[in-house]
């Protein structure tokens, strides 16, 4: 049970009695010794400094393969191939290192939170004092436009009303009053007589006991959940298995072939085999990606900077394109989170506009600076005759609006003297009220009724003439009903567009809010989310079934009203078991399930802890530009794939058929500069992949193109390639040593760049979307320096390659064309198989 149900039941006297104060406060001495035993008023959030976001970079398993890498390229004497590699590393740590602390820097200037000082009395005394040193038995005074500095009991309240949305997700503000509660409310929404930290006043004035601060707080019980929870991302995760992978097979296949050297040649040449081996080592390790892999999600992450996104985390730009479920509130989100009147039903609606705006709370004010959205909308669609006929009017008493009324009444007079009171709230309140109708009542009741299950929301008046200068709950009944107004929050324009986006990527959007079953459903209805209203469930239905059914309710059903925040932790754990799931989120409830999800999104406005948990902050609050981002981080998905695809096949292809026909011929088939020189010239293309296209089927299931989707396509690759360079050695195993390093130097590298034009699509490659420039570019760019290096001097002097003569030269170009026909042929039966055989 929440720390502040227990005096939600109990009288202000019985709250002063429990936390041992007095209508004058606490005198200092009893202040310092509630200070020492609860700690100070404050929620603390760890804060991650330059030095972690440095040192996270070298934290990438790829970064401790690549120092081994460079290491092992110093010891064999080839400085320049350790010099490349470390530089792979360090331009890896720089770019991801700049773009964290500028994402850093960004998320900073958006913290606004709770203000140092806060009004209280001490000793019979109104003091101006620290939030922090506020202690439970205080006693504070607040006003319009304060945030609320810890959990009070409400003990005098006038008009007093506050936004809630930090904590509910909904910014219609809840009226708040000093009457005890017949049973204790567990449940936030219910607490009436309870303003809780973090909250902001939106009107009128309130007196309040401090019953928890810090941590007992329902802030800072929410923040403690939060600081229990680990999130792993994705991408790391799979980076890590991935390089467990490879450095498993490469260490025992290199002890393997060491061995069977040992057992085929003896210990002749041996210091120069274990060399060979060392650079086949390195070889095979892919130093590119880690780059690789910054560059694709620096780019992402800057173009997902023009659209006001702010990611603060790189590897969150493809932990993005994994999503499968978005979980997102539908206030401010898909809708613009301002109430907008639909229409007014009356016989005489500019009197029921004109007493509309009467009744407001605002009345004594200038009504322009109301907070409440009704009142705004209401001014917003008035003419100005009925703004100017406000002036004519003054209050003469008044009873607020709270939980138990459902209403509040103005008695108005006018300049001729003549006095009205009237009522406004909801429907079935000032309906109880009335005795005369314009009409039927039945039917009144009916249309309000109506309206209600379509999702609007119902602000029904009455009136009656009235002389005296004050008035009673009694002095309401016998009224006139005057007629209604039915409101709505409009949706963005982009809220359909941005389901129908969501739609063709296969991303599943689900809406968690604390709004209403009736008005949550008639926003996914428009949508396009759902059918029907039976399509939404409440989260206290849910929270009733057993774990089996939870876990399928949260599976089946895609808009959930009125749910706690514990409530959306749950539903985004269940969701996460199966699921990526991402989770988009900006109150202290929204904390807990934005941990939960593989990934966490919070806007501008949001609360400073979850701001903290974001991986990505939304300048612009909008659902599509979420979903344009998914798009975005699968297609960075994609070419980091087809690096890692091409990469491996050609890679291990190469490695095996190096390693066996060294055990055959007598002298190594390619010298270690020569391997470090193929490895470092065909990532250059390679390093272009993470600016391709991408087919559109690949953004649809991304998951379809896993590394362990696709590892029977690497294997049947990687040995499409191993075979042809048994055919190469067939050919050419009595020509020179020297030309022979130098031919299968050329047929390598041209190899893996015909790999890269086949690997980058499943259609046949002249059916895909033609390469990006920068690919294109490159990949001849290095074509040319391949073809042209044996016939320089620093090909010759440096690389020990030897001239070809053009027949040589021209037989490794058709076995080339016929190794791109075949991988070409290999690749569509795979895909064709493989879409048969899981039916899609």
């Amino acid at each position: 049970m929440p720390r502040f149900s227990e005096y939600t039941t109990r009288s202000i006297e019985e709250v002063f009695g429990l936390l041992g104060t007095s209508e004058k406060g606490l005198s200092a001495r009893k202040t310092a010794e509630l200070l020492k035993k609860f700690g100070q008023n404050e929620v603390k959030i760890k804060e991650e400094g330059l030095i972690d976001i440095f040192l996270r970079q070298f934290k990438s398993p790829f970064s401790y393969l690549l120092f081994a890498a460079s290491l092992i390229a110093f010891l064999i004497g080839e400085k320049i191939d350790g010099a490349v590699i470390l530089a792979f590393v360090f331009i890896n740590v720089i770019l991801g290192f700049f773009q964290e602390a500028k994402a850093k820097r960004a998320v900073s200037l958006l913290k606004k939170y709770l203000p140092s000082k806060i009004r209280i009395l001490r000793g019979g005394k109104e003091k101006a004092v620290d939030r922090k040193s506020l202690v439970p038995g205080d006693i504070v005074l607040l006003e319009q436009g304060d945030i609320v500095p810890a959990d009070l009991r409400v003990w005098k309240a006038e008009n007093f009303s506050v936004d809630e949305e930090v904590l509910s997700g909904e910014s219609i503000s809840v009226p708040k009053n000093s009457n005890f509660l017949p049973e204790k409310a567990e449940e936030l929404f219910k607490a009436s007589n309870i303003v809780f930290s973090g909250t902001s006043v939106v009107s009128g004035e309130a007196v309040g006991v401090v019953v928890a601060t810090g941590k007992e707080t329902a802030l800072g019980e929410i923040t403690k959940l939060t600081s229990t929870i680990a999130r792993e991302s994705l991408y790391e995760k799979n980076l890590l298995s991935f390089s467990h992978l490879i450095l498993r097979i490469v260490v025992i296949t290199i002890v393997i072939i060491f061995l069977a050297n040992l057992a085929v040649k003896g210990t002749a040449g041996l210091f120069d085999f274990l060399l060979f081996c060392i650079a086949l080592t390195v070889s095979i390790i892919p130093e590119a990606l880690p780059l690789i892999i910054t560059f694709a999600l620096s780019s992402g992450a800057l173009k997902l900077a023009k659209k006001k996104v702010v990611v603060k985390r790189l590897s969150a730009v493809e932990d993005l394109g994994d999503i499968e479920i978005l979980c997102s509130d539908k206030t401010g989100t898909l809708t613009k989170n301002k109430l907008k009147l639909e229409n007014s039903y009356s016989s005489d609606k500019n009197k029921c506009l004109l007493y509309g705006l009467l009744s407001s709370a605002y009345i004594e004010e200038e009504i322009e600076s109301s907070l409440n959205p009704f009142d705004m909308a209401l001014f917003e669609v008035a003419p100005k005759k009925i703004r100017k006929s406000l002036e004519k009017f003054k209050l003469v008493a008044e009873k607020s609006f709270d939980l138990l009324r459902l209403r509040n009444s103005v008695l108005m007079e006018d300049s001729r003297g003549e006095r009205v009171l009237i009522s406004r709230g909801a429907p079935e309140s000032i309906l109880s009220l009335c005795s005369k109708f314009e009409g039927s009542r039945e039917k009144i009741e009916a249309e309000m009724e109506k309206k209600g299950k379509e999702g609007k929301r119902i602000l029904a008046l009455a009136f009656k003439h009235f002389n005296r200068d004050n008035f009673y709950e009694e002095d309401e009944e016998g009224m006139n009903f005057l007629g209604y107004f039915s409101f709505f929050d409009p949706l963005k324009e982009t809220a359909k567009e941005a389901i129908a986006l969501a739609g063709k990527l296969g991303v599943q959007v689900k809406i968690l809010t604390g709004d209403s079953k009736e008005v949550a459903g008639q926003v996914a209805k428009e949508i396009g989310l759902i059918e029907n209203q039976e399509e939404v469930i409440l989260g206290e239905t849910i929270d009733s079934y057993s774990s089996e059914d939870f876990e399928r309710a949260c599976e089946n059903f895609s808009v959930f009203a009125r749910v706690s925040p514990n409530t959306k932790y749950r539903i985004v754990k269940s969701l996460g078991e199966k699921h990526e799931v991402g989770f988009l989120g900006e109150g202290v409830n929204d904390a807990p399930a934005l941990k939960a999800s593989h990934l966490a999104i919070a806007v501008q406005s949001a609360a400073d802890v979850s701001r903290e948990i974001a991986d990505i902050v939304l300048l612009r609050k909008d659902l599509k530009v979420i979903v344009e981002g998914i798009k975005q981080g699968r297609n960075i998905f994609s070419n980091i794939n087809k690096y890692i695809k091409c990469t491996l096949a050609s890679n291990f292809g190469n490695f095996y058929s190096i390693a066996i026909i060294s055990l055959i011929i007598p002298f190594l088939p390619m010298l270690p500069v020569q391997i470090l020189l193929v490895n470092m010239l065909s990532d250059f293309p390679l390093v272009a992949v993470a600016s391709d296209r991408v087919d559109v089927e690949e953004l649809k299931k991304p998951k379809f193109y896993q590394l362990n989707k696709v590892i029977l396509l690497i294997v049947l690759l990687g040995l499409t390639s191993t075979i042809f360079d048994f055919i190469f050695f067939a050919i050419f195993h009595n020509v020179a040593p020297s030309l022979l390093r130098t031919l299968w130097f050329t047929e390598s590298i041209l190899t893996e760049i015909a790999l890269i034009f086949s690997v980058r699509t499943f259609h046949i490659f002249f059916k895909a979307r033609s390469p990006s420039f920068s690919l294109a570019a490159v990949s001849v760019l290095t074509l040319l320096i391949t073809v042209g290096l044996p016939f320089t001097a620093l090909g010759q002097e440096t690389f020990h390659l030897v001239a070809p003569a053009l027949p040589e030269l021209l037989i490794v170009l058709s076995l080339i064309v016929i190794y791109f026909t075949v991988s070409e042929a290999v690749k569509l039966i795979y895909f064709r198989y493989w879409t048969l055989k899981n039916g899609s």
